[in-house]
């Protein structure tokens, strides 16, 4: 079972995994690491970078693209808290199951480039328990990157659910986009396997199955209410869009997507 962004409440927080105090050896902090210099570029988020070692590729990763990388990250102190070369093996992961500066900042660079970026608090991790603070330094290498499936574009009923939805007593509105071949419906302990997409009500995607190119399983009493009760509505095939109100969803928790949130979810199997 692979855990996603959004799927540990529907299942985790899925950032960088950070080996804090069982790294093999520190790397030294580079001269620069307090702050980016006047020459390092500035995007309008607030993100620096600048070029350490020009690249040979010349096409640059999308926001969904899977990216292979090697890595070392300081704080503006001068502690390193993570590398994949104390590891000795690089990382690879989903560009949009990452802190918004390095979906960002990986998106300037092309295959052998190694760039210096200078991550400010609210495009890293916004001052959650357990993870380094302020703004963050990293350098990264970017060895290679996998062109993955477009997600769907935000459906035109995003910002509500029409007046033909499916309203539950809960408050749990649906609507089903793709009817179903099965005849049996899960339970409310059972593991599904789904394949899904997840939006604001302004339309921003913040999670999805289908640029990572395989569905996701996991058990129905292990994720937000709006899906233990959703997904119990569905059989086999089916393909149903959600809208969920915030106390059936994240319910305000610090990180996770804010408000009302819309998925299409087509149900593959359960068990």
């Amino acid at each position: 079972m692979k855990f996603t962004r959004w799927t540990f409440l529907l299942l985790a927080t899925l950032a960088m995994t950070f080996s804090l105090g069982s790294l093999a050896e520190a790397i030294p902090a580079p001269d620069d690491v307090a702050g980016p210099p006047a020459d390092a570029e500035v995007t309008k988020s607030g993100l620096a970078s600048r070029v350490i070692t020009a690249g040979e590729g010349g096409e640059h990763p999308s926001s969904v693209d899977k990216v292979t990388v090697h890595y070392t990250g300081w704080n503006t102190d001068g502690i390193m808290f993570d590398s994949s070369h104390s590891r000795g093996e690089p990382a690879t992961f989903g560009l949009n199951q990452v802190i918004s500066g390095w979906t960002e900042g990986l998106q300037l660079m092309v295959v052998g480039e190694t760039r210096r970026l200078w991550i400010p608090e609210e495009l890293a991790y916004q001052g959650r328990p357990g993870r380094p603070e302020g703004m963050l330094v990293f350098d990264v290498e970017l060895l290679s990157f996998d062109k993955m499936p477009k997600p769907p574009e935000a459906p035109a009923d995003v910002a509500g659910p029409p007046s033909d939805a499916h309203m539950t007593a809960s408050g749990l509105a649906s609507k089903v986009i793709e009817e179903g071949t099965g005849v049996e419906y899960p339970g409310a302990e059972s593991e599904v396997t789904v394949h899904y997409t997840g939006w604001t009500t302004d339309g921003k995607m913040f999670d999805s199955s289908i640029p990572r190119g395989e569905p996701t399983s996991f058990p129905l009493n292990r994720v937000i209410a709006g899906w233990t009760e959703g997904l119990q509505l569905m059989v086999v095939g089916e393909t149903r869009r959600f809208w969920i109100p915030q106390e059936l969803a994240y319910q305000g928790r610090t990180g996770a997507p804010a408000g009302m949130l819309v998925f299409d979810v087509k149900l593959l199997s359960f068990q």
